[in-house]
């Protein structure tokens, strides 16, 4: 396995869902990620934290998010964008609620690739203030400026190389 290839920093994180009153004859609720919480609470899985009239918020479990050192350009674009994020997976379930925490990242490339699975709920959202400091401190660490990308020039051809010649016998 390349060195690349093997997590720097494993950060664990509870995940907050959202369960809200469907306005659809098709389905009854609306299920979405709406937070993170650094480290992972004392709390067991699908702990009702609060409840309004359509609206319930759960502890819905852990996820850990891997950092490594061949992403660091992307989680510094994460952290400039004005809107730090973690995108947070939800993943379908086969047990008493209907989605399962899959995963959470830093990464943007690698939360866009998890909406590819049609039946993942994919969020974006907010990265706590620890987060960020954890992912700033990862970046200054390991951080390395790569050369963009620089194309080669080609070279001419010699028409001469490229002449017949003469009778060989």
């Amino acid at each position: 396995m390349s060195p690349a290839a093997v997590p720097l920093t494993r950060i664990l994180v509870g995940v907050v869902v959202e369960r809200r009153k469907a306005q659809s004859p098709w389905i009854d609720f609306v299920w979405r990620a709406v937070g993170v919480l650094p480290d992972e609470p004392d709390m067991v899985p699908w702990t009702v934290l609060r409840q309004e009239v359509d609206v319930t918020l759960f502890y819905a479990g852990s996820a850990t998010i891997e950092l490594y050192r061949s992403e660091t350009e992307r989680y510094r674009e994460n952290l400039a964008s004005g809107a730090p994020s973690i995108w947070v997976v939800l993943g379908p379930s086969e047990g008493e609620w209907p989605h399962s925490v899959s995963a959470a990242t830093a990464d943007p490339a690698e939360g866009e690739a998890y909406t590819e699975a049609a039946d993942n709920l994919v969020e974006a959202v907010p990265m706590p203030d620890v987060l960020r400091d954890a992912l700033d401190a990862f970046i200054a660490e390991y951080h390395v400026e790569r050369e963009g990308f620089v194309k080669r020039k080609r070279r001419r051809a010699d028409p001469e190389a490229l002449a017949r010649r003469g009778d060989r016998e």
